[in-house]
């Protein structure tokens, strides 16, 4: 700064820059967070899959592939804690991430009880339902990571990497335990109405996921997925599943289609590993981009900030020496003369339409996250009022939707405006009394 002192309004606007930095420096960190955590939930949905097959049976060979992917999934548990562990949890920036935090102490409780869940696996300890159960919330523990990453994110671009990473995650999971579910169908004979209504529930919440990753994913992401719902993998599990809509007791069928089950949506979720790794790339590169794109907006920024600093040393100086100057003439300290104010003044202008124009830009991700707290609010709200199971309170949501034909988040909406009318009702009534 040439060795003198700049004027306050620059050096603040300087220091918003500086700020702009490294809050992307600090969401980056938690972005490279977010694709260890991808990788862990992968491991962890292979996991479970196997699970199911090893507590069908009990070969010797399915112990060992059991255990070469419980090695896998604790080796990326242990790069998850590695990252978790170099966060500063003491640093100023970690005031904003009570949310987040609050999901990693969850998720990582939930990682605590795996060893032993995995015993039991082994031992035979456990039914498939339950060992499912258990893994579904640890993994939905993780995902709820992810979400809260997303949802605190500034930069849009980063910010729309991340809502299309998270919903693929989530319709890749629910794909995982469409799976699962079709395990356990296959290996009694035939689907019970509550099981083909799960699997309903399964497919819709997959569409929902699926079609809100094309809305923010990279045009090569959407090309490699587009490949995959073309693939005779795809076609063929999908057929599979027609089979298991027509089975009933009267109509049971031989429990080996489980195994081929298992083998197509097992080749259906690798596939989509391969889309999820290139949104990992993508969320990756774009925080690349961001920090480098930011960084020359800073040398830059300091350049012109620098420019009428030099204006205004410039103005105090011939001042100094004109012999007309009074006290009246004199601006107050850090005051600037009316060209510096001008040119502060577009600066100013320029900054706050470049931040108005990413808040737009922010907008159409953040109102995709925005519905989905709704759903979930939603669901929450129903169970606990009507002491319904998740899977119903979602059933209850999506047959209301189909009835007045209307969006699931319309519904949610609705739901929780009305709930809130309610309550605003009985407080004014509580009032008057």
């Amino acid at each position: 700064m040439h060795g003198r002192k700049m004027p306050a309004t620059l050096r603040f606007m300087l220091a918003s820059r500086r700020s702009e930095l490294l809050g992307l420096e600090d969401l980056t960190r938690t972005c490279e967070l977010v694709t260890r955590i991808s990788q862990l939930v992968h491991a962890l949905q292979k996991e479970r899959g196997y699970s199911n097959i090893y507590l069908g049976g009990n070969a010797a060979h399915q112990r060992q592939q059991l255990d070469a992917l419980s090695l896998e999934a604790e080796a990326l548990e242990r790069a998850v804690r590695q990252d978790l562990d170099r966060i500063d949890l003491e640093a100023v920036s970690a005031a904003d991430k009570t949310r987040l935090f609050t999901r990693i102490a969850y998720a990582l409780h939930s990682l605590d009880e795996l060893p032993a869940l995995r015993r039991r696996i082994r031992e035979h300890a456990i039914s498939m339902q339950d060992a499912t159960a258990t893994l579904v919330r640890l993994i939905g523990g993780l995902l709820a990571v992810v979400f809260e990453a997303a949802d605190t994110a500034s930069d849009p671009h980063i910010t729309r990497c991340l809502v299309a990473l998270f919903n693929f995650m989530q319709g890749k999971e629910l794909a995982g335990q469409e799976r699962a579910l079709g395990v356990v169908g296959f290996a009694s004979g035939y689907f019970r109405a509550d099981m083909l209504e799960r699997l309903e529930h399964l497919l819709e919440g997959q569409e929902r996921c699926f079609d809100t990753f094309s809305r923010f994913a990279s045009p090569a992401a959407q090309a490699l997925w587009q490949a995959l719902c073309a693939s005779d993998t795809n076609i063929n599990a999908c057929r599979l599943r027609d089979i298991a809509r027509r089975t009933n007791p009267g109509a049971a069928v031989e429990a080996q289609l489980g195994e081929l089950w298992f083998e197509l949506h097992t080749g259906r979720i690798d596939a989509m590993k391969h889309v999820e790794t290139r949104l990992e790339q993508d969320l990756l590169q774009q925080c690349r981009q961001s920090i480098e794109r930011i960084r020359k907006d800073l040398q830059s920024h300091r350049k012109l900030l620098d420019g009428i600093a030099d204006m205004h040393a410039a103005a105090e100086q011939a001042k100094l020496f004109s012999v007309q100057a009074s006290d009246l003439d004199t601006p107050p300290p850090d005051g600037m003369t009316a060209m510096v104010a001008r040119s502060t003044l577009e600066l100013l202008l320029t900054q706050s339409v470049r931040l108005q124009g990413l808040n737009e830009e922010l907008r159409e991700a953040r109102q995709a996250l925005d519905e989905r707290k709704q759903v979930e609010r939603a669901k929450q709200q129903l169970m606990r009022q009507q002491g319904c199971s998740e899977g119903e309170a979602y059933g209850r949501l999506r047959q209301a939707a189909m009835n007045q034909g209307l969006r699931l988040e319309e519904v949610a909406q609705r739901l929780l405006a009305l709930d809130g009318s309610a309550n605003t009702a009985a407080r004014g009534q509580r009032c008057r009394h």
